[in-house]
């Protein structure tokens, strides 16, 4: 059909609302954290629309009667395209898994699925690639390695009780640092105060998650709308993913993690990755927190007493080196973002 034209929406307008009735036909919301999202019209009425997210295409519909049209191939087209210009050249789609074959046909590999959702991407690399060069950039050897993942944000006294004592029980330990940009420190602030606040565990080795450790504040909530089978989908798939590929590259036989009493994203998250990691040879080691005043140490209430500028009670909860950090003219624009925000993260 000639009539038939892609369009870029505005979503500061009632644009917008077009877009969210559209999706709301196939049961889908149009995630809050979307960058840009264009529509396929055909004769003002919208057919087709599609989303990203930083590298990751999301709330894709096209209408079952204009299906046969290549309408879904030309608005994966323009997102990719745009995307290229930006510099980014892998995306990666979540999606459900009886949607699988649809998105293979664009030229989409799957990576993984489980029972709700369905992770497959695109681009110039692929996981098996991605996670090798990890690897060899590594600069580690082959010897069995335990492994934590993190996001630090801050890195506290808690996050160095849970390294420490992986440290003293394996010869090789690995902390995989979530790189996704939607915390309150940036990733390479987060990484950095892990790196020097270990720097004398000397068989502790910090490196970049990657793209491939997935952010529950990326995980897409456009199909997955009950919070509970969301959370569940995306512990599974993250379990998942890091089972089948990262640790058989890294010869990962342990995963630590913390206790978790009061997050119910980490508690989840626990128990998906003692449901899943067995099956591939791994064990988890579930440490109890670190407490003051029997109050588990956590990153949040560090960020919490920083907003009440309550800073020698901050002392209290990380090491030296990240005080050191906090009180640094290199912190105020984090210190004042964590201010003025009321973001969990």
């Amino acid at each position: 059909m000639q009539d038939i034209r892609i369009e870029t929406i505005d979503l500061n307008n009632s644009d917008r609302l077009k877009v969210e009735g559209f999706l709301s036909t196939f049961n889908l919301l149009l995630d809050k954290d979307v960058e840009r999202t264009i529509v396929a019209k055909y004769r003002d009425e919208i057919i087709g629309t599609c989303s990203y997210a930083g590298r990751v295409l999301k709330c894709f519909a096209v209408k079952e009667e204009y299906r046969e049209l290549g309408i879904a191939s030309k608005l994966i087209t323009q997102i990719t395209n745009e995307l290229f210009d930006k510099g980014i050249f892998e995306t990666f789609i979540f999606t459900q898994p009886k949607n699988i074959s649809l998105f293979k046909g664009l030229n989409y590999n799957e990576v993984q699925s489980v029972e709700e959702v369905a992770l497959l991407e695109a681009g110039m690399c692929n996981v098996d690639r991605y996670i090798e060069k990890m690897f060899k950039e590594s600069g580690l050897d082959n010897k069995k390695k335990a492994a934590i993942v993190m996001n630090c944000n801050p890195f506290t006294l808690g996050h160095r009780y849970l390294i420490e004592k992986a440290s003293k029980e394996n010869e090789e330990v690995i902390i995989f640092i979530v790189e996704e940009e939607r915390s309150l420190f940036p990733f390479e602030i987060r990484k950095k105060l892990v790196k020097i606040g270990t720097s004398d565990l000397k068989n502790v080795h910090v490196l970049s998650g990657g793209s491939y450790i997935i952010s529950s504040s990326t995980f897409p909530s456009y199909f997955l709308r009950q919070e509970d089978i969301r959370l569940s989908a995306y512990t599974k798939l993250d379990a998942e993913i890091f089972g089948r590929y990262i640790s058989p590259v890294f010869n990962i036989e342990r995963r630590y993690v913390g206790t978790e009493p009061y997050c119910n994203i980490t508690s989840q998250y626990n128990k998906s990755l003692t449901n899943i990691l067995p099956k591939y040879g791994i064990e988890v080691v579930e440490v109890n927190r670190l407490n003051i005043d029997n109050k588990p140490i956590s990153a949040s209430e560090v960020r919490k007493l920083i907003k009440h500028e309550e800073f020698q009670k901050i002392r209290e909860f990380v090491p030296e080196t990240t005080f050191d950090f906090l009180m640094s003219n290199e912190a105020k624009p984090i210190i004042e973002k964590v201010k003025r925000s009321d973001s969990p993260h």
